[in-house]
């Protein structure tokens, strides 16, 4: 897991909604900015009304009052996110949510009829905050969504609720996911109305086959009582899932015949065909490395392979789709599409038609980082990539029919990290931009020239701001050739004749990197004060199969080799800063990272002593046995046929090689990284005779930010630690 902390500096008037979407990202994944039918209104929710920012006027106005959310003898509706239809005469207010695992998707809705000026509560009768992913038919005149497992559906005219599923339960879900579908391939919106509103698509997930992990709650009552959650660990079979399409009128489900044992693969995707032409899935093998796509006859259940692709590692669904999996990238009016592979080493754009052909739209060497848009009247896409600096990001124009060069769109004097919400109509876009000494700036620009309307002095501040920094990008290169990115904050006053002690933060797994050029590089979010200040060194190099791009060779290196290839990347890289540095005090060495990172911690302190002096690991996978399948079977294959490469990867194996000071931390209601991680590192550590520190934060989740006081806790525990066992200052 990765902390991020954002700020939103520079006019209200122009970036109002871009704060709103950098401050909930994290919170909300399905938020996004809400474009207007016209193109160029921006929607935001604002405590219990709605706002309206116009681009090309320049003008913000309420677009929904408080008087309009505002039941009869209630308060305001306090509006949490919102959704409109095409022709914005009916809104969907979300309000009260609650958390399901990670996100708050679960909720009240409420449905305001903007012509007829009525408010009216959905799901009447049902428990309350129980209603998720509500969604207006296409004819406007009902409303879908799940509750308790169960998908309902409700006539808008009169209110009546219809029971579309009735066998769901926890273990038995229907329109929603288990914990390892949302956690992993980020699946939370579990069904698609048809084009014609008279069906419903949607996933059944059956866990019923999946042992519980018992996590144990010793604070909420007198007596201890246990959390289940259905999570597969690595080796264990997947839940069993299928694609039903129900019929609205009869409640009748036609399950969709996918080839394949449903407990021996996955669904990750499935749409409609905007042509109307049916259903459009894809299909996962249990071990991910071959990806299937089939249409399908929602009347008869018939499906048929279109579309075929292996990888000898694995196949990358969120190398395109790096938030909740919805919507396919459509052309030429549903008659084909837009995919991504990495197939011939590079992540490419391709253009496939319903009968698998294909055709390469982006042929250079270099990889999109995302798809954001796709403008066919200009026959362009606009993508993010960085063909020449993997720690960075920019917006770049392609041809769709594959011919020309990227065209860069992002301004040249802007070096950094560029994000991007493009308008439907690929004339407008919300544009954030940061890089390791410029705090993110937010505005509105005009596309294709990216014109700007705000006249800030961008040019004198950039200058301005590296002048003042003292974060230092770099490259190193370890004796096996391999060439890692990283960066480096120098302590204030720095003397290059005097010693520093030096704190390397790492995670360097397939989830995250670490070393890019965007805010908040050099700064450790955890520290109590300045590290700079203090006089730490603070550095974070990416390893081999960390997320960059930096072709399919170096990402997939790491495919069975978790725990191994990266970590030593990480010791050869400290070895190599150690030559290049002689102001480094290789004796006040540290080490630390939280979740994957954790274990990375772990793995450095125990197999190079000699390097690492303390180490500091956060909810940290012990064992990659514990983890859930998905994830650890995708880079690590099946434990059943590679058992070594797991026992090879994990710390507790090398528990004797602990000499210098570890600090091990982890919340014991954690349902991602189990508390089972924490005592069998223990069960090996106190085996073997060795002493460390120990913090466990009672009933706290995989982010320990849960409870009174608890950063502040964790901060200054971090902190202090960290002063004691690896000094900071110049000697």
């Amino acid at each position: 897991m990765r902390l991020r902390y954002l700020s939103c500096p520079g006019s209200r008037t122009l970036i109002f909604l871009i704060c709103l979407i950098a401050g909930s990202a994290s919170a909300q994944p399905w938020k996004q900015v809400k474009w207007g039918r016209d193109g160029q209104s921006i929607y935001e929710a604002n405590g219990s009304s709605i706002s309206t920012y116009n681009a090309k006027e320049g003008r913000q106005s309420v677009k929904i009052p408080t008087s309009s959310l505002t039941p009869t003898g209630q308060s305001p509706i306090q509006v949490e996110d919102f959704f409109y239809t095409p022709d914005e005469n009916k809104w969907l207010i979300y309000t009260k949510s609650q958390k399901v695992w990670r996100y708050k998707t679960r909720g009240d809705y409420w449905l305001l009829d903007v012509p007829g000026g009525k408010l009216q509560q959905l799901g009447k009768g049902l428990p309350a905050s129980s209603l998720m992913f509500a969604k207006i038919s296409p004819d406007g005149k009902q409303v879908a969504y799940v509750s308790g497992h169960n998908i309902y559906v409700e006539d808008i005219a009169t209110g009546k609720i219809k029971a579309l599923t009735k066998d769901g339960d926890r273990r038995l879900i229907n329109g929603t996911f288990d914990w390892a579908y949302e956690e992993e391939f980020d699946c939370r919106d579990g069904f698609r109305w048809s084009p014609d509103s008279r069906s419903i698509a949607y996933w059944q997930i059956d866990a019923r086959k999946i042992r519980d992990f018992l996590m144990i709650d010793n604070t909420d009552s007198l007596y201890s009582y246990t959390v289940p959650v259905e999570y597969p660990k690595a080796g264990e079979s997947p839940s069993s899932c299928r694609v039903g399409v129900v019929d609205i009128a009869t409640a009748k489900t036609t399950w969709l015949q996918v080839p394949g044992d449903p407990q021996q693969h996955y669904i990750t995707r499935l749409e409609w065909n905007p042509a109307k032409t049916g259903l459009i899935l894809q299909q996962l093998n249990r071990k991910q490395n071959e990806s299937t796509l089939f249409v399908a006859d929602p009347a008869t259940g018939k499906t048929k392979q279109i579309y075929k692709e292996a990888d000898s590692a694995w196949i990358d669904i969120r190398s395109r789709w790096n938030s909740e999996l919805t919507g396919w990238d459509w052309t030429n009016g549903g008659k084909s599409f837009i995919w991504v592979s990495e197939k011939d080493g590079w992540r490419h754009l391709y253009s496939v038609d319903m009968n698998g052909k294909e055709k390469l739209i982006t042929p250079d060497n270099y990889d999109i980082i995302n798809l954001l848009r796709i403008d066919e009247q200009h026959n362009q896409a606009y993508i993010l990539a960085s063909p020449d600096n993997p720690t960075q990001q920019y917006l770049y124009k392609v041809s769709l029919d594959g011919k020309g060069t990227p065209e860069r769109v992002s301004p040249a004097i802007e070096d950094g990290t560029h994000e991007y919400d493009i308008s439907p109509d690929a004339q407008y876009a919300a544009h954030t931009f940061s890089n390791h000494y410029f705090q993110p700036r937010n505005e509105l620009v005009f596309l294709p020239d990216h014109r700007d309307d705000q006249k800030s002095d961008i040019v004198k501040t950039l200058q301005t701001s590296r002048f003042a920094n003292n974060v230092d990008f770099f490259q190193v290169t370890t004796p096996e050739g391999v060439t890692m990115d990283g960066w480096m904050t120098r302590p204030a006053n720095f003397d290059s004749t005097k010693k520093y002690p030096v704190v390397f933060y790492v995670y360097g797994e397939p989830a995250a990197a670490t070393a890019k050029d965007e805010y908040g590089a050099g700064r450790s979010f955890i520290y109590n004060g300045s590290m700079s200040a203090d006089g730490y060194i603070y550095v974070s190099i990416d390893n081999r199969g960390t997320p960059l791009p930096k072709g399919r060779k170096w990402r997939k290196s790491i495919y069975r080799n978790v725990g191994q290839v990266n970590v030593r990347d990480q010791a050869a890289g400290a070895q190599e800063l150690f030559k290049r540095y002689r102001y480094i005090d290789t004796s006040r060495v540290a080490v630390w990272g939280w979740s994957g990172g954790g274990g990375m911690t772990l793995n450095l302190l125990f197999r190079y002593p000699e390097i690492y002096k303390t180490g500091i690991a956060i909810a940290a996978v012990g064992s990659l046995f514990t983890y859930d399948n998905i994830y650890q079977e995708r880079y690590m294959g099946l434990p059943q046929e590679n058992r070594e490469d797991y026992v090879k990867g994990s710390p507790v194996t090398y528990t004797k090689g602990l000499v210098g000071n570890l600090l091990y931390i982890h919340g014991t209601g954690d349902d991602n990284v189990h508390y089972q991680n924490a005592e069998l590192l223990q069960n090996e550590l106190i085996k073997n005779g060795k002493q460390f520190q120990f913090m466990s934060y009672p009933n706290r989740t995989h982010s320990i930010n849960e409870g009174q006081g608890t950063f502040k806790h964790l901060s200054a525990l971090y902190t202090n630690y960290l002063k004691e066992h690896c000094p900071p200052g110049a000697r």
